[in-house]
């Protein structure tokens, strides 16, 4: 039986992994709407307490973030994809839908061959790490503006975000939890078509509704920016 959020859907059991700027605001958002969150990052429960008592989230060891989660976000600097505990899926609920926000910055991640030589999407990269299909979403978006520039259906300020992936269930669920957070969301195709949405391209940042931000995808161009390479 699931209690039903503030928002009349039904809540669900979603893992947090990584409590930076968006995962912590994603943490404080989530949980208002009345889901049941694990949160994890990499040093350790007792140094998410803060944030636990703030939300009523459950801070969690990274190996326990997914256990019986939904719902997945990993949102974690590139470089500690790799590093993440190998298994950390297993314990995910039949299903469960995991979403990917990171981005490749060479001058903090140091230089990824398959990402700049091979043309390897972020999202495909992550992945692969993973074990699991991703969802791409909140990567071009501005953590406080989770916060601060929600805004309900068919508000005219309401903000749209870019959703990629293959699997079209999934990629619904997310857009359905995004809307419920008070964003629309545009379908940016799947993960192959994901670098329309990676750092430097025009949609990236971007701080618009809809048609602006189909229009940005539309636009964007598969050179990687020069400060975007290693």
């Amino acid at each position: 039986m699931h209690a039903h959020g503030s928002s009349g859907r039904s809540a669900m059991k979603i893992g947090i992994i990584g409590a930076g700027n968006i995962g912590g605001n994603l943490t404080r958002r989530l949980t208002a709407l009345g889901h049941d969150v694990s949160v994890a990052n990499s040093r350790g429960p007792e140094t998410l307490r803060e944030l636990a008592e703030e939300t009523g989230a459950t801070p969690v060891r990274a190996e326990d973030a997914a256990e019986g989660a939904e719902v997945v976000i990993v949102t974690v600097p590139l470089k500690a994809v790799p590093g993440l505990p190998s298994g950390l899926l297993d314990g995910a609920a039949e299903g469960a839908v995991v979403i990917d926000t990171g981005n490749y910055y060479p001058q903090r991640d140091g230089r990824i061959a398959a990402i700049e030589d091979e043309g390897l999407t972020e999202s495909r990269w992550t992945e692969q790490h993973l074990g699991h299909p991703v969802i791409k979403a909140f990567n071009g978006t501005y953590a406080q503006d989770l916060l601060d520039r929600a805004r309900p259906a068919g508000d005219p300020d309401r903000m749209a975000l870019p959703v990629a992936g293959d699997d079209e269930g999934a990629k619904r669920t997310v857009r359905t939890l995004i809307d419920e957070l008070g964003f629309d969301t545009v379908d940016a195709g799947t993960i192959a078509d994901s670098w329309r949405q990676q750092p430097g391209t025009p949609v990236y940042g971007l701080r618009a509704g809809t048609p602006a931000v189909e229009k940005a995808l539309a636009e964007a161009t598969p050179e990687r920016p020069a400060d975007f390479r290693a």
